[in-house]
């Protein structure tokens, strides 16, 4: 039998002391509440678009009976003026489909989905149909299999749509069904979809874009054929069957992606010239107010150089107005391009100076007016006001932990601060840019929606989240505290910590840790989060676990120079950080130096893995969940943006990878998987798995079958915060 030293036995007696004390006040947060009865669930407004005439949007609503219908309401009062349809006018041979709020242009039909079916981690196909409001007529786009990315022409008169790899035209007039391109094939050639890294990283999904007058259609065409192929073992029959698809992994073959445009006119096709060189990138393809010209950003394989092309749909010939370079990498997800109606200009975010902020260019490229300047960045464009010469954004200015909504002149003059709440605030406009609904949260705060006027004037509180409010009071939430740390390079990081309930400065506490810490990522932030995590933290504060966030370098919105610093070495200086925030943590009166462990999950996972193993002096225990444990194992476009080719740079792979320093572990650790993840593959852990058992390290391991990146579905998720709970209070 195991015997307990006296220390051990006074933390257990003080842990049944607090928790009987503390349990006789306040409601015990459990994993059902998290996971099966959703007790923290926060309430929001479902869809909210507004329509074409500036004076409306759209809302879901339930009526008396408990009938689900989409709903007009009124900007100047926030009332409901009207019921565009309900539940039951989508029954369809017997089937209910679901409410949706995706308009044609002309807002006379709705484009409704049923039976969808993943694919990777985004894209989904399906059975869609489209619904006629006034008729209440539901036709179906296709017969002849699911479809993926259906989406109607601007005059609504046709929809688009993905089958097989080849792209296929409905005319909603005439009903007719039409294929475009024949040559698509599973693995092999991809027209108007993306393979799985370009969707992936690139993060967008359907490659097809209509021209604004509706003639004409620029899609991508991926030839897949040389990219190598990755398998995995799905366990679902007696003899289990083999998922095969294309993944790129560092160093390896891409696809050779090109670009064309099919006329409907006449049935032609144009190839765009986007050069000679098949070693590159297109991660975006965008209609001018032309619908002659497509934009079309092209990117080197280092990704330090992107080029910004005007093509011409008739001819395919293609002309450079832009360049942009860097020493380390461009970051494509930043990319806001606009182009305005005047056919003559476009708005862009770019990092030139240092951080993000919005320019106005012509149609050569050349930069009429830099709009915002200063040690912050741009977050998000919401849109232009081209007949009242405004753009309106969301930025960092306050903090880099906090978001504001506001609008400057196109001739950079004017700027006001829309949002007043201190913490994050985000926006949805009326097309007309008359009113928005302002959506405002803090990390310690619900979300608070409000429908406002122009002018800032409060029109009406929409959600307010008071029982939600109601509900944490009850249940002893813990507010997270905000703080900053020097490190040994004189650098201030920012953090935030959960204390414990009833927190006695004069006792010591354990100390779990949160990362990510991945390449432009923020996890320190003054927003509310409903997801699971940041309700597990709560219930382990309840259990007497002191909860702390670092983001290192590496991280988000700080500028380019705070994230580019890990450039050709990722891992190092992140774990470097989160070890110095744990001796910072150990040097806190209230915190027990021998009781501090880490966990993440993805990126996270990989420095959770490298803080046990390379700074494993600090740390008692440590988990990751779907850790990558060596970048030779993962996908060209991410991990090349930071490392380049691991036959280019293989210290940069090696030297930072968990796999390398499997002799070093110290502590207790537990690594998990799923089976089935198709991003971060289970080969990370089984490598790792073997590295440890050849350093003959004790470990705990547990794999999750079939289960792909977010490890979900039936059980798994209470099955999986249940057993890293247990391991924390039998490690920590």
């Amino acid at each position: 039998m195991k015997h307990l030293s006296f220390s051990a036995c006074y933390f257990v007696l003080f842990q049944l002391f607090f928790q009987t004390a503390f349990s006789q006040t306040t409601k015990q947060i459990t994993l059902e509440d998290i996971f099966q009865k959703k007790t923290f669930t926060a309430r929001t407004i479902q869809s909210l678009p507004s329509m074409k005439d500036g004076k409306s949007y759209v809302s879901t609503r339930y009526n008396r009976d408990g009938e689900k219908y989409l709903a007009k309401n009124s900007y100047s009062t926030g009332e409901e003026i009207g019921m565009l349809y309900k539940e039951t006018d989508l029954i369809y041979n017997g089937d209910t489909l679901e409410l949706s709020a995706e308009f044609s242009e002309d807002e006379r039909k709705v484009l409704l989905s049923a039976d969808e079916e993943p694919l990777y981690r985004y894209s989904v196909k399906a059975n869609y149909y489209v619904f006629d409001i006034a008729s209440k007529k539901i036709t179906p786009v296709s017969t002849t299999g699911k479809q993926l990315y259906a989406t109607f022409s601007p005059d609504a008169s046709k929809i688009a749509f993905v089958r097989e790899n080849n792209i296929f035209i409905k005319d909603l007039v005439s009903g007719d069904e039409k294929q475009i391109t024949s040559d698509g094939k599973i693995n092999h050639i991809i027209n108007g979809r993306l393979d799985w890294v370009y969707e992936e990283e690139f993060a967008f999904e359907r490659a097809f874009f209509w021209s604004p007058d509706s003639k004409k259609i620029a899609y991508y065409k991926l030839n897949e054929t040389e990219v190598p192929q990755y398998s995995m073992t799905v366990f679902d029959k007696l003899y289990p069957t083999q998922y095969v698809y294309k993944y790129p992994k560092a160093g390896e073959k891409n696809s050779v992606v090109s670009v064309h445009f099919y006329n409907l006119t006449d049935n032609s096709t144009t190839t765009a010239d986007i050069g000679k060189n098949p070693d590159q990138y297109i991660p975006r393809i965008k209609w001018t107010a032309s619908s002659n010209t497509l934009c079309i950003l092209r990117m080197n394989r280092h990704q330090n150089k992107l080029e910004y092309l005007l093509s011409d749909a008739s001819t395919g010939r293609s002309k450079v107005i832009l360049t942009e370079e860097d020493e380390q990498y461009i970051d494509i997800e930043k990319e806001r391009l606009t182009f305005l109606d005047n056919g003559r200009q476009f708005i862009n975010v770019s990092e030139r100076d240092g951080f993000n902020h919005l320019y106005l260019y012509d149609l050569n490229g050349k930069i009429i007016k830099q709009l915002t300047k200063g040690d912050w960045e741009v977050t998000e464009v919401y849109g232009v006001d081209e007949k009242n010469g405004i753009i309106y954004y969301q930025s960092a200015e306050v903090s880099p932990l906090r978001r504001d909504v506001y609008s400057i002149k196109l001739n950079g003059t004017k700027k006001t601060r829309l949002s007043q709440r201190e913490g994050t605030n985000d926006a949805r406009f009326s097309d007309n840019f008359q009113f928005y609904i302002l959506s405002h949260s803090a990390k310690n705060t619900p979300p608070y929606l409000t429908l406002n006027e122009k002018g800032g004037k409060l029109i009406k509180v929409l959600e307010d989240n008071n029982s939600l409010k109601k509900t944490i009071r009850e249940f002893g939430y813990q507010n997270a505290e905000f703080f900053s740390f020097k490190t040994s390079g004189k650098l201030n990081l920012n953090g935030y910590m959960i204390k414990p309930a009833n927190f006695d400065p004069r006792k010591k506490y354990p100390v779990l840790m949160y990362v990510y810490g991945g390449p432009g990522h923020q996890e320190v932030s003054d927003s509310w989060s409903s997801s699971a995590r940041p309700l597990w933290f709560q219930m382990l504060a309840q259990r007497g676990y002191i909860i702390a966030c670092v983001d290192n370098r590496g991280t988000g919105y700080r500028g380019a120079a705070f994230r580019q610093v890990t450039y050709l070495q990722l891992g190092k200086h992140e774990t470097t950080d989160q070890t110095e925030a744990a001796e910072w943590l150990s040097q806190q009166s209230y915190v027990d130096p021998s009781r501090i462990g880490i966990w993440g999950w993805s990126y996270g996972g990989y420095l959770s893995s490298l803080c046990i193993t390379k700074g494993a002096d600090i740390f008692k225990m440590a988990i990751a969940v779907a850790p990558v444990t060596t970048w030779r194992f993962y996908d060209t476009i991410y991990t090349e943006r930071y490392l380049r080719t691991p036959q280019e740079n293989p210290e940069g792979y090696d030297q930072n990878s968990p796999i390398n320093f499997a002799d070093l572990l110290k502590g207790k650790f537990l690594l998990v998987h799923g089976t089935g993840d198709d991003n971060v593959h289970f080969q990370n852990s089984v490598m790792f798995s073997e590295a440890l058992i050849q350093a003959n390290k004790p470990f705990e391991q547990a794999y999750y079958p079939n289960k792909a990146h977010g490890i979900t579905g039936g059980n798994a998720s209470i099955h999986l915060y249940g057993k890293m709970t247990r391991f924390i209070e039998e490690n920590l």
